[in-house]
């Protein structure tokens, strides 16, 4: 099943907050958290926030927008590895594109020992019959920013999902909110949806209080670290080796009631 923004009345009640005004809030001392759910949970959550006051990101008059996302790795799956064990400081590398008007970026996420996110990108012309990290502009920046340069990378996943971001009164948070997540691995072919999966990530200034994790656990969502990378991994290349990764899955499982989905 395809969730569309008619499935979640209230978002399409919410005022409008245009992307240049998103743009503007400024978190200083940002934290992020994650949380799963499913889709029943949501709807309310959505009229909470609706209550409450908060806008949803429109452009183009659309407010469920698409992103499809490729994730890169060494053919030994180094990042996923790393991130399996636990290592506290890693990176991930992904291309991700804007489907409403099909703006692409590299991106560049380094975790350091603290659990902070920084993330770095620039924007690239996607090709169609070319890998895009090999471009002049993509192997230039990977140069810079990563650990492993271009030629060492392979494309590993796609991540494809729909987003709606709801931005508070204050501007002091931002939570986004991502549906129709499918999966599909380069090397083995193979594909998974997740069905009525949620994954929320709520980004805020850490000084200042936060009305959604209230409405967050008024509806029992608590926080949950995940990575759509290393689920999408796990899910797709029977290669690697999942460990505490299958835990994960069988979390979510139990928290949407019923089997994430191959084919």
């Amino acid at each position: 099943m395809t969730y569309r923004l008619s499935d979640f009345p209230s978002a399409g009640e919410m005022d409008p907050i245009s992307l240049d005004e998103m743009k503007s809030v400024s978190l200083m001392n940002r934290t992020d958290t994650k949380y799963v759910t499913d889709t029943e949970h949501l709807k309310a959550v959505i009229d909470d926030a609706l209550a409450a006051g908060y806008r949803i990101c429109e452009i183009s008059g659309q407010r469920m927008l698409d992103y499809s996302s490729v994730y890169y790795d060494t053919a030994d799956l180094k990042m996923f590895t790393m991130h399996r064990n636990g290592k506290k400081i890693r990176q991930k590398v992904r291309v991700r594109t804007y489907l409403i008007d099909n703006v692409t970026f590299i991106e560049v996420k380094t975790k350091d020992n603290h659990g902070r996110t920084k993330k770095k990108r620039t924007r690239i012309q996607a090709e169609t019959d070319a890998d895009p990290i090999l471009s002049q502009a993509a192997a230039g920046f990977l140069a810079e920013k990563s650990w492993w340069k271009a030629s060492e990378l392979l494309p590993e996943t796609t991540t494809d999902f729909s987003r709606m971001t709801l931005v508070n009164r204050d501007m002091t948070e931002r939570l986004t909110i991502d549906t129709n997540l499918h999966f599909r691995n380069f090397r083995s072919g193979i594909c998974a949806e997740a069905g009525n999966l949620v994954i929320i990530e709520l980004k805020q200034d850490g000084k200042t209080y936060s009305q959604m994790k209230e409405i967050l656990l008024r509806h029992r969502i608590f926080p949950y670290r995940l990575s759509k990378y290393c689920v999408a991994v796990s899910l797709t290349d029977p290669s690697a080796r999942p460990g505490r990764f299958r835990e994960k899955i069988q979390h979510i499982e139990k928290i949407i009631n019923i089997k994430l989905i191959k084919r």
